[in-house]
């Protein structure tokens, strides 16, 4: 018998609706083995849903990441290859298109990188969240999210795009925290101002968790829970030393749940790796599209619903520095038990403006203590200073300590993964480090400049 609560069209085409943070340190939340705090609501979706434990974005940084999210394609493809760089002008296809030749209404609230141009992204934008990632502020409200899934019988995909917890890290409460009795990352220099600034972030995911909360009991409330499907995305690494804006997997490495009641068995994980660019193929999936072969990405579903147990080989990944420092590309290659990554101009200091300039609070006590402290001094040259190949067991090191790149019985596996990578960026067309260049007005500005 139907519910009486929804049509037989919302109960035959489920609604989606994704939540995502911002600048996430995945290990962070209590549900992926975090300490320092309880994410209740986060938690609860995990004890109802399926956990990823491998879901990597191909560049660490926030309008790539969404903008793979969007087209299902990696960047090199899409051309949002740097921080603030839009895809192609000729690039008209993403998650809004797909969705919307199927049937479906696609919103978004929040955030709203890599959502230019509305002729390649669509959305229908619904206020609610903060829009501005550096806003002091995350005030938010609901009524026009309310007003968006319940006003007809159309299925929706909501996009619910938090700031939390991107920098300046000045919403929640740090005084909940703390920070002598704080667990640090292990790749981090153990400072006082370290652990100040960890209780400020650690309050914004704090009141991402709630932001959580405040959308499946609005789901709950109007009735769409038992036909929604619900995804929580981590996005990418967080705004300290060695996360985001690398290719380690402090930056790389994000988080995902997956909430469908009636096909999604509860308190389930997987282990399959996943890439940000698969995510659209699969929503395509879930609404009863047929496969896209122009797509990167390629659909998890059969993982979702427990008939595979596995999805990609390797998730690969690229990075170039402009405009956030100097030239610095750098390109990786990971499977379950292995990472590669290759630093193109390992020659070179990496440098990156925002983490690294005197104002930054962390990394100048980094330093610091780096003059008379030599683990200090590892932890700081390890991300000034890298070597053209690092290699790293990702089971025994997954904060990426020890480098294996020199230990001969692992020539072998470098040497391949060396040929799979090659081949990957041949096939989307990336041409290493001559991409890490300005782009834009930026490019044609210096060369009026004469530069």
């Amino acid at each position: 018998m139907l519910s009486p609560i929804l049509s037989l069209a919302q109960q035959t085409r489920p609604n989606v609706v994704i939540v995502m943070a911002d600048d996430l340190d995945t290990r962070q939340l209590s549900c992926y083995g975090g300490k320092n705090l309880q994410t209740t609501n986060i938690d609860a979706l995990a004890k109802e849903g399926m956990l990823f434990n491998d879901i990597y974005c191909s560049e660490a940084i926030c309008i790539p990441t969404r903008a793979s999210l969007f087209t299902g394609v990696y960047p090199a493809r899409h051309g949002s290859y740097q921080n603030h760089k839009s895809v192609y002008p000729y690039f008209k296809s993403s998650v809004n298109q797909y969705l919307n030749n199927l049937g479906y209404k696609v919103g978004l609230t929040g955030k709203d990188h890599s959502t230019k141009p509305k002729s390649t992204f669509p959305f229908d934008i619904i206020k609610g969240f903060e829009e501005n990632c550096v806003s002091k502020t995350d005030d938010y409200f609901l009524d026009s999210i309310k007003n968006y899934i319940t006003k007809d019988d159309k299925p929706f995909c909501l996009f619910v795009m938090s700031i939390n917890p991107h920098a300046p890290w000045t919403v929640g409460d740090p005084s909940k925290f703390n920070p002598e009795k704080l667990v640090l990352p292990p790749n981090w220099v153990d400072t006082k101002e370290s652990r100040v600034e960890f209780c400020k972030y650690l309050a914004e995911v704090r009141r991402l968790d709630d932001q959580v909360g405040d959308i499946t009991k609005l789901l709950k409330e109007t009735g769409k829970d038992k036909n929604t499907v619900v995804i929580f995305l981590g996005e990418q690494g967080p705004q300290f030393p060695g996360g985001k804006w690398n290719s380690w997997n402090y930056g790389q490495k994000s988080s995902m749940i997956v909430r469908w009641p009636g096909t999604v068995k509860p308190m389930t994980t997987s282990n399959a790796i996943v890439q940000y660019e698969d995510i659209t193929p699969t929503l395509i999936d879930i609404a009863g599209g047929k496969v896209i072969d122009s797509l990167d990405g390629n659909s998890f579903l059969k993982v979702i619903k427990q008939e595979n147990k596995t999805h990609r080989d390797y998730a690969y990944g690229i990075y170039n520095n402009i405009p956030e420092g100097k030239a610095y590309p750098m390109r990786s290659i990971r499977d379950n038990d292995f990472k590669m990554i290759l630093n193109l101009n390992s020659k070179d200091d990496y440098f990156l403006k925002y983490v690294m300039n005197p104002n930054g609070i962390v990394w100048a006590s980094w330093t610091e203590k780096a003059k008379t402290s030599p683990e200090a001094q590892v932890l700081t040259n390890r991300i000034i200073k890298r070597p053209a190949v690092q290699f790293y067991d990702m089971k025994k090191d997954p904060y990426e300590l020890n480098n294996l790149a020199d230990d001969s019985k692992y020539q072998a596996k470098i040497k391949d993964f060396k040929i799979k990578l090659a081949a990957w960026m041949k096939e989307q067309g990336d041409s290493g480090a001559a991409m890490d260049v300005e782009f834009g007005k930026q490019a044609k500005s210096k060369k009026e400049e004469g530069d």
